[in-house]
Order: C-alpha cells, then sequence, then structure tokens
C-alpha cells in the first residue's frame, strides 16, 4: 500500500479524497437529516448543463458547473419551500431538463471532447494542484458557514415552525444550505462523478446516523468514513486496474450494508 505514495498522482488523489470527505461529512450530515438526498441528486444531474455551458461559450465547465449548481440549488429549494405543487415532481423535472441542456450544448460544441466522461465517472487521479488549492478554498467556505450557522441550522433540521417563532429566518438559512450542497457537489463531481456523487454525500452520513444522534459526532465519524472509503477504494482501484470512482461508491456501499448488519445485530442483542 505504501508504495502508492511514491507517485505524486496518487498522492494529490488521497489529499483529494481527504478535502472532499471534509465537505461531505459535515454537508452529508444536514443532508441525511433534512431527508433532502433527492434535492441532493437533482442539483448534482442539473449541474452538468453547467458542464455543456463551459464547453459550448468556451470557458472553465467547472465554473460552469459552479454557477449552474448554484441556480439549480436555489430553484430547487424555493420549489421545496415555497410551492404548493409536488415538489418532487418539480425537482425531478429540473434534473432532467439540467442534464438535457448539458447534453445538447455539448453535442452543438465542435470539436473533440476529451475529458467529458470524467465529469460523469469521475477522475481523481488527475486532480492537480490548482483543483485541491480549489477544493482547500472551497472547505474553508463550508465549514465557515456552519460555524457561523450552526445552531440556526440545527434549529430549522428539527423544528423549523418553532425556529419561525423564534424569528429564526428560516427560508433564507434552508437557501444557504441547499447553496453549500451545491458547492459541495461540484467538488465531490472530479472524485466519483456526477453519476455517482450522491453515495461519499450520503453513505458515510447515513452510516453515522445509524449509531450516533449528536450531529457533531456525526460529522466527525462521517468524515473519517469518507477518508477511509476513498482511500480504500483507490488502492483496490490502483491494484484492481479498474475505475477509481465507481470502486469508491462500491466500498462506500459495501460500508453501508456492513453496517446495517452491525445495527441489526445490536438490536436482536438488546432483546
Amino acid at each position: 500500500m505504501l508504495e502508492l505514495f511514491q507517485f505524486e498522482f496518487m498522492r494529490n488523489a488521497i489529499l483529494a479524497g481527504i478535502l472532499v470527505s471534509i465537505a461531505c461529512g459535515i454537508i452529508g450530515t444536514f443532508v441525511v437529516i433534512n431527508r433532502i438526498v433527492f434535492i441532493s441528486g437533482g442539483i448534482a444531474h442539473a449541474a452538468y448543463g453547467g458542464i455543456g455551458l463551459g464547453y459550448f461559450f468556451q470557458f472553465n465547465p467547472v465554473l460552469g458547473a459552479v454557477i449552474f449548481a448554484l441556480i439549480s440549488a436555489l430553484g430547487m429549494g424555493w420549489v421545496a419551500r415555497k410551492t404548493e405543487q409536488r415538489a418532487d415532481s418539480i425537482i425531478g423535472v429540473m434534473w432532467a431538463v439540467g442534464m438535457a441542456v448539458g447534453i445538447i450544448l455539448i453535442d452543438l460544441t465542435p470539436g473533440y471532447k476529451a475529458d467529458l466522461m470524467s465529469y460523469l465517472f469521475g477522475s481523481i487521479l488527475t486532480v492537480s494542484q490548482q483543483n485541491l488549492m480549489i477544493m482547500f478554498i472551497l472547505d474553508i467556505i463550508i465549514i465557515g458557514i456552519v460555524i457561523l450557522f450552526y445552531k440556526e441550522f440545527l434549529a430549522i433540521s428539527f423544528d423549523p415552525v418553532f425556529a419561525l417563532t423564534r424569528n429564526v429566518p428560516v427560508d433564507s438559512l434552508y437557501f444557504l444550505l441547499v447553496g453549500a450542497i451545491a458547492l459541495t457537489v461540484v467538488m465531490v463531481m472530479q472524485v466519483v462523478g456526477l453519476i455517482l456523487v450522491i453515495a461519499l454525500l450520503t453513505i458515510p452520513a447515513a452510516i453515522a446516523g445509524q449509531f450516533f444522534k449528536d450531529i457533531k459526532q456525526m460529522m466527525v465519524i462521517s468524515i473519517v468514513l469518507g477518508i477511509i472509503f476513498t482511500t480504500v477504494g483507490l488502492g483496490l482501484s490502483y491494484y484492481g486496474n479498474v475505475s477509481s470512482g465507481a470502486t469508491i461508491t462500491l466500498v462506500s456501499g459495501t460500508g453501508y450494508l456492513i453496517s446495517l448488519g452491525i445495527e441489526s445485530w445490536q438490536h436482536q442483542k438488546k432483546f
């Protein structure tokens, strides 16, 4: 395993896994306790529209994904909070339309698109020093947001009605939370791709939630699990010569199944 560290691309990949796990552990915890996994999936897939926008207008596709993900997040957040229509249906439409826009814009863009698949299925082995710096800055922003509004996020997560009576700006905080989810999605996109982004965003937090009820403990355990899943997945993909994004997702899914077995065993032990 130690031989992996002799390669610069592998060191960058492991560091990227750590940085992404920090963001996913913190934001994923709020995604799980607020039960907004579907919105997160919608944001992830709609971000593909931004990739297409970047290709078509010849600017950095990652920047396009950031812009599109933020707009999609605010739109889906508004639908979830304000509209009287079925929110899941409208979010599903935005999810599909976002991807369709990206596909059409890419089709209309002339020339060969070499790294297109990396946005769908991840390319953690090609993460550059510049990418790592962007991930680090996004981590700082996400951590800063959560530290500043930690109590308010807890209030709107567990009892939004009571929070409203205490003059907590519930809607504004909800939009801020989905905005942070959008930033996290763009980070994870480079590790496992848009198709598999939900795995790292939700599985570590879902496992932690089975054994810990304290939110801070959930975050810490989620971060640790995320680092373990990405590192083990990277090692297995290296030795098996298979896709790293899919391997990381399979390792995460296996970890979730094991946690279900442990939880069931603990439950039976009590009776």
